[in-house]
């Protein structure tokens, strides 16, 4: 089948898939041909020989409802592609932004020694994110799955930080008993509250990990037990930043934190709430 061809009959079975982006045809059509997107619309006149059939069961697991994301088995996150499975979490544009609030606090330490731990790490992307971004952090990595640690150790090896990022096998409440004095605690919890669950749409629903989803009845038990809990963990003016529900702001304000002064809560890039920050009062080592 001509590339042209092959492409416009990807395109035709995707527009029957209700979340389906317009994008998509390009990107499944480039990985089953090795071709580069950009050069898609160059090449229309090749054979592609047997791509036809590689691409038939992507598309027929893209029409059952499966995230583009776990069809290529990866995923861009800070500029780097992150392995997945099943057993871990699509990395969202907006978690950078809270990648990017723990890099400014190992960044402030300059080019020095630093520790950080991240508490429910999944595929590993803000973990491997800090130790490639600062080369002299050290990261914590914890998870309650399995799974999810293999996929972030493969995560780490491929990007050439395993050295530095150690795995911890444990829950929120055993992570904050690891020891150590952080310079910044990071998280991505579980923050949909059990009611919102059947609001989610049927790809979050049907293939994604519910245990990294649900939060209790309110989405905030993982994010109470932190805040409460990471003064311990932090060393003198060490922070601890957490993503949030867009609607979590007020009562993220109130949870109770120890001697841990409340940053505040900040929007994504969309105009949401999205991040939650405390600072452990002192001097920073």
């Amino acid at each position: 089948m001509l590339l042209s061809l092959l492409l416009a009959h990807c395109r035709r079975e995707l527009a029957r898939v209700p979340d389906a982006a317009p994008s998509e045809a390009e990107i499944l059509v480039s990985r089953v041909t090795g071709i580069p997107r950009g050069r898609l619309f160059l090449l229309g006149g090749e054979e592609t020989g047997d791509a036809a059939g590689r691409l038939a069961p992507l598309l027929a697991r893209r029409a059952a409802g499966e995230p583009l994301q776990y069809l290529l088995g990866g995923w861009d996150f800070y500029g780097r592609e992150f392995l997945l499975t099943r057993d871990t979490l699509i990395p969202r544009p907006e978690t950078e932004g809270l990648a990017e609030r723990a890099l400014e606090v190992l960044r402030r330490k300059g080019a020095g020694f630093s520790l950080a731990l991240d508490v429910g790490t999944g595929s590993g992307a803000i973990a491997v994110t800090l130790a490639a971004e600062v080369p002299g952090a050290r990261v914590v990595a914890t998870d309650v799955s399995p799974g999810a640690l293999r996929a972030a150790r493969g995560n780490a090896e491929r990007h050439g930080v395993a050295s530095r990022v150690g795995f911890v096998l444990c829950d929120a409440y055993s992570a904050l008993k690891c020891g150590g004095r952080f310079d910044v605690v990071v998280s991505n919890p579980p923050y949909v509250a059990d009611g919102e669950w059947a609001c989610l749409s049927p790809a979050i629903r049907g293939f994604e990990p519910p245990g990294a989803l649900l939060g209790g009845p309110d989405g905030l038990s993982v994010l109470r037990r932190l805040a409460a809990g990471a003064d311990g963990l932090l060393a003198p003016g060490g922070e601890l930043w957490c993503e949030i529900g867009a609607s979590q702001g007020a009562a993220t304000g109130s949870l109770p934190c120890g001697s841990l002064r409340f940053l505040g809560v900040f929007r994504d890039l969309a105009g949401r709430d999205r991040y939650a920050g405390w600072e452990k009062p002192g001097q920073e080592r």
